[in-house]
């Protein structure tokens, strides 16, 4: 049996530090974090940065120096920095860090989007920072773009011979994986690539079990054995998509940045407590978790000592 990647996404650009006193925003907590959750058996770790005044998302490569060597050197995990930034930023906005430290793998979003966060805002009725209620209600007007001129700029400048990023290709709905077969035939992209179905976010496709054996049946039928392929269950999803998702084939991701629970009602108290039940379910079912040389092998990546932290 292939052996299965556990992915941490440990804080996102989703979530805000009103909605969990666990939700790591300072330097110091994402990089805990990050650590205990490689301890607890995460092979890859997925990291946005936040402004240490404020927790608000951030692409200032000042803000991931503060962390990202601290991580490489407690830890072998996979680094993967994300290309999002957030669903306001431009493009070129979200690049500088990853340009900077070169990592092993970015997150490339497959297409644009309505990514809507809005609907979050009316859940509270105080905040701990002023930036928070227009943040999460301005996404209702709001395209998350990854046009395909823009997937262009980012696979040119991260993929090329020089920096030899890989990409965890986040598909939020069956579209985005047709164009990432276009760009495939095109030359952007070279094989194993490694498919993220993110689900349960608004504007995408919504977290059932139906969508995600058509996310899996359509991957097959785009890319035959030439990829690997991981799900994202975001919210109350999140532990159910994960274990059916390795049932049939599928690596999985956690972390605070995709839910703030470890079970119903009960909010997460860190991102290694997620990666230790994911780890503690899969093993029941009979798999084996990769270790991050296992991950690099499997998803063939360039390797620790090629990154720039």
């Amino acid at each position: 049996m292939t052996k299965t990647i556990i992915s941490c996404a440990i804080t996102g650009a989703v979530h805000t530090p009103t909605m969990s006193d666990y939700l790591p925003v300072h330097p110091d907590a994402i990089a805990e974090q990050a650590i205990a959750a490689a301890d607890a058996g995460a092979a890859i770790l997925h990291l946005h940065a936040r402004n240490p005044a404020n927790g608000a998302p951030s692409v200032n490569p000042d803000h991931f120096e503060l962390f990202l060597p601290w991580i490489k050197q407690a830890t072998n995990a996979v680094i993967n920095i994300s290309t999002g930034g957030n669903p306001v930023m431009t493009v070129a906005e979200r690049l500088p860090a990853a340009l900077a430290f070169r990592p092993e793998m970015c997150s490339l979003n497959m297409g644009s989007m309505n990514f809507a966060l809005h609907p979050l805002a009316g859940r509270y009725d105080t905040w701990k920072e002023d930036w928070e209620e227009d943040y999460l209600r301005s996404s209702e007007d709001n395209i998350f773009r990854n046009t395909f001129a823009d997937i262009r700029m980012i696979a040119t400048q991260l993929g090329n011979d020089e920096y030899q990023v890989k990409f965890e290709h986040e598909c939020y709905d069956v579209g985005h994986l047709y164009n990432l077969k276009f760009c495939l035939d095109q030359g952007l992209f070279q094989t194993p690539i490694f498919i993220q179905f993110v689900m349960g976010i608004l504007g995408g496709i919504s977290a059932e079990l139906e969508n995600l054996l058509f996310m899996k049946q359509t991957a097959d039928k785009l890319f035959d054995n030439d990829y690997q392929w991981s799900v994202i269950g975001a919210g109350a999803q999140q532990m159910r998509m994960a274990a059916v998702a390795a049932q049939i084939g599928g690596n999985v991701r956690v972390g605070l940045e995709d839910s703030l629970y470890i079970a119903h009602r009960q909010m997460a108290t860190s991102n290694a407590q997620q990666v230790a039940k994911i780890r503690r379910i899969l093993e029941e079912q009979g798999h084996t978790i990769a270790t991050p040389d296992e991950a690099r092998t499997i998803l063939g990546l360039k390797g620790a000592e090629k990154v720039a932290f």
